[in-house]
């Protein structure tokens, strides 16, 4: 009796280090540093930089238009004047002054 038992742990234990091994690395697989729910949530992060990136280039382009506005080659003459007008803290004789709300600014 004790032989046969003997003999089926024996055949056993190979087959049952094989399968803890196998779980091991299937478990990491999901759920380690670089298994399928990290990667999912790189997935997101990279979404969220991709947004963040199209709302900067929106910006910088925004700003590069007004630059252009400026530039001394195609000069806009209204907007030379409105950004004059903002930094010398100056109006016209017939402009309305709105003021803003603190932490609101015009640029």
């Amino acid at each position: 009796m004790w032989r046969k038992l003997k003999r089926l742990l024996k055949a056993a234990v190979l087959p049952t280090i094989f399968s803890g091994v196998c779980v091991y690395f299937a478990w990491h697989a999901v759920h380690g540093a670089r298994g399928l729910d990290a990667r999912e949530e790189r997935l997101a992060q990279i979404a969220q930089a991709r947004q963040e990136l199209a709302k900067a280039e929106a910006e910088r382009d925004a700003m590069e238009r007004r630059v252009r506005g400026l530039s001394p080659e195609s000069i806009d003459r209204d907007q030379l004047d409105e950004r004059a007008r903002a930094l010398l803290n100056m109006m016209g004789k017939d402009e309305v002054v709105i003021p803003y709300g603190d932490g609101r600014r015009l640029y």
